[in-house]
């Protein structure tokens, strides 16, 4: 798929490239994001603009993961820091029958708290459900990571429980929550069918 872009109220969504290599860098050393999500610690120049140029480029022409820089818009459209990165992500369930994708995300620290990525991530959501035709968008992240449930709850996403030992982080099986979200959640119209189990007795 070629890079698309996207734009709500405070925020412009678009494909990194290799200039917001040093942004990306200044975010990601950052002992929280590195706590929770599987990046280098410490995480160099040269570890963002393999991000932006090799796994964010790549991903986006494989449709293996969509990824988008969130920058803050100005006066005019003008084009202001990186606050976040969102995404689509394990995407190889996205095609008919299935139409599942992952969401994923974080926030530099600088910018948390203002609600941005729940903003970007938004607009992401409805152009799944919407431009994407996805009917299932799953949600992932340790057991603890109460930021990112956080958002997700704001999203919509129902939790679904907790799955043991679904990730492996810094070489250690940890538990994972997960959560969903459909198209009907939203009281949008999907193409399958959806029969529910019946509620127990």
């Amino acid at each position: 798929m070629e890079p698309i872009t996207l734009d709500t109220v405070r925020l412009r969504l678009r494909a990194l490239r290799i200039q917001d290599a040093e942004s990306v860098r200044a975010a990601c050393d950052d002992p929280h994001i590195a706590r929770w999500l599987p990046v280098p610690s410490p995480y160099t120049l040269r570890d963002a603009e393999e991000f932006v140029t090799v796994e964010s480029t790549q991903g986006w022409r494989e449709d293996r993961r969509y990824n988008f820089g969130v920058f803050l818009r100005g006066p005019q459209g003008a084009e202001g820091p990186l606050v976040a990165c969102t995404g689509l992500v394990n995407l190889v369930q996205l095609a008919a029958p299935h139409r599942v994708a992952e969401l994923g995300f974080w926030t530099a620290a600088p910018h948390r708290g203002n609600g941005y990525v729940t903003e970007a991530s938004r607009a992401l959501v409805d152009w799944a459900f919407g431009g994407l035709g996805v009917e299932r968008l799953e949600w992932v992240a340790e057991v603890g990571n109460e930021a990112s449930r956080a958002v997700a709850l704001k999203l919509g996403f129902r939790m679904e429980g907790v799955q043991r030992a679904r990730i492996v982080h810094r070489g250690i099986r940890r538990d994972a929550w997960t959560g969903a979200l459909l198209p009907s959640d939203l009281e949008l119209p999907q193409t399958t069918p959806y029969l529910p189990a019946p509620a127990p007795e």
